[in-house]
């Protein structure tokens, strides 16, 4: 049995509804409400008892009972003292199937409050985004410009006066979209809105989602929101600026990552994406994860970023598009199929699309790289997957078998992310155990630009010695045996006069040649180590040198490989 209030003292007076969630307008609560368009004679002449048991289960979010009631002949346009009806109290609460039940029995969707609040603007003050989508489906619309209030206490937090965004040193970042800027002393990215596009509901809606979604994430692995123009035009997202650009770039530079290093990246995305896709009470789909849209820090580590595509689930446990998804250039590579073919879709289209880059960083191509992109859909529709050309032993430890569950054709057999990065640590930690063994230290972050070239050989030795290796000379006895060392690197010359990728930059030549010494002088260094202290003198471990520097000769030809 329903649970009912008590009943109002006077049935011909009209009650204040005060339970739950008020007005976004209405202003601090001092006292009594004053009259307002409740207590007219039309609804003072209403059934008192039943229309206020009526807000109380909108209240509670009680469908049954609404729809007793309703049948019962209860008013669903009923008003309390302060206007407001069955419809402003379940837009507050965010009961989705409430308000889509009192709009079919013909609640007013634009109904306004004594203080001028409608049930959507209601649902957009407490971020109730499924109320919001069913009362724009059902006819609802902004009284102003979107987003704008005209009162102060309505004005979010996060709102940034433009005349603080200084654009005069900014250029265009990430894929265009994004503009970089001075905001209040630091470097900001900025992402617009332009003017001619603020008439479109569909962006308005779109970009509104999108902030709605960034001021509820706080992770490390999330790209930081710092705040938002909603007031003026344009409108603005404001997030935190990431010096050393996407992953993209950074992979067209890099080509094909050492295992370590692929997996050490892969964990960032897993951590950002778990976050998100367990976040409470709204889990949250990417929906559009490619390495365009995953950032680097100044630390070398990736965020998450652009969810100007994201799904928030609520109440329900999977979406579907309103109409065919067009992803522009190479992004359609990375869509999972249920959604190139229109079908409800949940998290586990984020895995596919983590599984197709991870596979990329190792393999050091696009996926599908013999196919246009036009040709990507009917690949998927024969359930055809990128091939594994790199070494088996860059796919040990079971990355490879990852990799193949994460794309399955079947998404209830793809593993969630918390799965994913208990499997990546120990694929890690496996990868890290026998690179200890054999005294390697990847190189996974050296900058082999111009600048920095002639730094090579002090990074190397900071790396080793952060890996926890003993050296037992100083960084001026290292330089010395890095110059000997430097011989090694004549033995793989004829590699460096191969010709060079056309997906590296113009100056990829120039990065190759400082990036295979530095491979050498890793294993010329574990060498000095070994033979001039006296380490390994027997023949077995003579062996044991002549097969890791083979394995190591090995790792040098996947550099550079496109």
């Amino acid at each position: 049995m329903e649970p009912k209030p008590p009943a109002p003292a006077s049935e011909s007076a009209t009650p204040q509804f005060r339970l739950g969630k008020q007005s976004s307008l209405a202003p601090e609560r001092g006292g009594e409400g004053g009259p307002g368009p409740g207590s007219a004679e039309g609804s003072a002449q209403a059934n008192g008892v039943m229309s206020f048991q009526l807000m109380y289960l909108a209240h509670e979010g009680s469908v049954e009972g609404i729809r007793e009631l309703l049948d019962g002949g209860a008013d669903p346009n009923f008003r309390d003292s302060d206007g407001r009806t069955a419809l402003h109290i379940a837009a507050c609460e965010g009961h989705p199937e409430v308000v889509e039940l009192l709009l079919q029995r013909g609640a007013e969707a634009a109904v306004e409050d004594q203080w001028g609040s409608t049930p959507l603007a209601d649902a957009m003050h407490y971020q109730n985004h499924d109320v919001i989508k069913i009362l724009e489906k059902h006819g609802s619309k902004h009284k102003i410009a979107p987003m704008h209030v005209n009162n102060v206490r309505e004005v979010p937090e996060y709102e940034i006066d433009p005349s603080e965004l200084d654009f005069s040193n900014g250029n265009d970042i990430s894929k265009g979209t994004f503009r970089k800027a001075t905001w209040r002393g630091i470097p900001v990215a900025v992402k617009k809105l332009d003017d001619d596009l603020s008439v479109d509901e569909n962006k308005v809606r779109a970009f509104r989602d999108e902030l709605d979604v960034l001021q509820l994430i706080r992770h490390p692995n999330v790209v930081q929101f710092l705040g938002a123009v909603t007031q003026s035009n344009p409108m603005m997202i404001v997030m935190e600026f990431m010096r050393k650009g996407d992953l993209r770039t950074h992979l067209n530079k890099r080509g094909a990552l050492p295992p370590s290093y692929a997996v050490k990246l892969a964990l960032d995305i897993a951590r950002g994406m778990n976050y998100l896709h367990e976040h409470k009470p709204q889990a949250i789909i990417h929906r559009d994860l490619e390495p365009s849209n995953i950032l680097r820090d100044d630390t070398g580590h990736l965020k998450v970023a652009d969810f100007d595509l994201c799904k928030m689930l609520k109440w329900r446990r999977k979406v579907r598009e309103e109409k065919a998804v067009t992803s522009p250039g190479n992004a359609c590579r990375y869509v999972a199929p249920e959604v190139l073919r229109n079908e409800e879709y949940d998290t586990k289209v984020d895995v596919f699309s983590f599984a197709l880059i991870l596979q990329e960083m190792i393999e050091g191509c696009l996926p599908y790289y013999d196919k246009k992109n036009d040709e990507i859909e009917k690949a998927h529709n024969s359930k055809e997957r990128p091939p594994f050309r790199a070494p088996p032993k860059h796919y040990a430890h079971g990355l490879r078998e990852l990799i193949e569950q994460c794309w399955s054709e079947n998404p209830s057999q793809r593993p969630d992310f918390r799965v994913i990065i208990n499997r990546l640590s120990a694929i890690h930690n496996e990868i890290a155990q026998r690179n200890r063994w054999k005294g390697v230290v990847v190189a996974e972050d050296i900058d082999c630009s111009t600048k920095q070239c002639s730094n090579v050989p002090y990074v190397v030795f900071e790396q080793i010695k952060s890996a926890a290796y003993v050296l037992y000379c100083s960084f001026s006895e290292f330089s010395v045996r890095c110059k000997r060392a430097l011989r090694f690197a004549s033995r793989c010359r004829w590699s460096l006069e191969r010709p060079v990728p056309s997906t590296c930059r113009e100056d990829s030549a120039h990065i190759l040649r400082y990036k295979f010494p530095a491979l050498f002088l890793q294993f010329t260094t574990q060498m000095f180590q070994i033979t001039c202290y006296g380490r390994f003198q027997s023949t077995a471990n003579v062996i044991r040198r002549q097969r890791f520097k083979q394995e190591v000769e090995d790792d040098v030809l996947m550099v550079g490989r496109d």
